[in-house]
């Protein structure tokens, strides 16, 4: 990975000079393995843990896990969170034996004031099929979608559908579905759906939360 930059300036313009690298196509038909990214933080300080966590996509079982921890070098500025917590994803997805199919961030794809967020960045910089589901919204506007496990909604930006809006639990908040890179929305609502069974954020984002906070408190 070159050398990332340490201004929000210099974060801007690399992520309006990559965005036009985004390829919105169709995710994989049958994808085997699906793996979720996550970054913990410690509090008052600017220690990170990354979790990558590899599911089978058929059963949801663990197939690998990894992580690794670190000192977020960039500021704290909003929208370009990537930039805090990309070098120790990369480095908690290099330890992998095991290719994911998909990669799912928790957090934002097109859905991003410069179309760039982290699933973006990390799909170029892994060139895995990506996609981000996230739990809160960050920009754009939305009709409430319907009630039902499987409705959604578009979720647009100055007339742009950047995302959509998605149920996946009948009477529960929706999350926020959007394209990181080798994906398109169709694909990315799809498997959003089938990785949450249960509970309203997928599996994949479930176990790479959970040991992301592990990895954080061992140190």
């Amino acid at each position: 990975m070159p050398a990332l930059p340490t201004t929000a300036e210099e974060a801007v313009a690399l992520q309006r000079a990559l965005r036009h690298q985004v390829e919105v196509s169709p995710g994989p038909t049958n994808p085997r393995t699906v793996a979720g990214l996550d970054v913990a933080y410690a509090d008052g300080s600017d220690r990170v843990a990354a979790a990558v966590v590899v599911l089978d996509a058929g059963n949801l079982l663990p197939v690998q896990q990894a992580t690794a921890t670190g000192l977020a070098t960039f500021p704290y500025v909003p929208g370009l969170f990537a930039f805090r917590e990309l070098p120790t994803l990369l480095e908690a997805l290099a330890q992998l034996t095991v290719t994911p199919d998909v990669l799912v961030c928790d957090g934002q794809g097109l859905a991003h004031p410069e179309r760039f967020g982290l699933a973006c960045h990390v799909g170029l910089e892994t060139g895995l099929p990506t996609i981000g589901v996230a739990k809160t919204l960050f920009i754009g506007e939305y009709e409430e979608p319907g009630d039902q496990r499987g409705d959604w909604s578009p979720l647009t930006d100055g007339g742009e559908v950047i995302g959509r809006v998605l149920r996946t639990r009948a009477g529960v908040k929706p999350v926020f579905v959007s394209v990181g890179h080798r994906f398109d929305l169709d694909s990315a609502t799809e498997l959003t759906l089938a990785l949450t069974p249960r509970y309203r954020l997928p599996e994949t984002t479930r176990a790479a939360d959970q040991l992301s906070r592990l990895a954080l408190r061992a140190g």
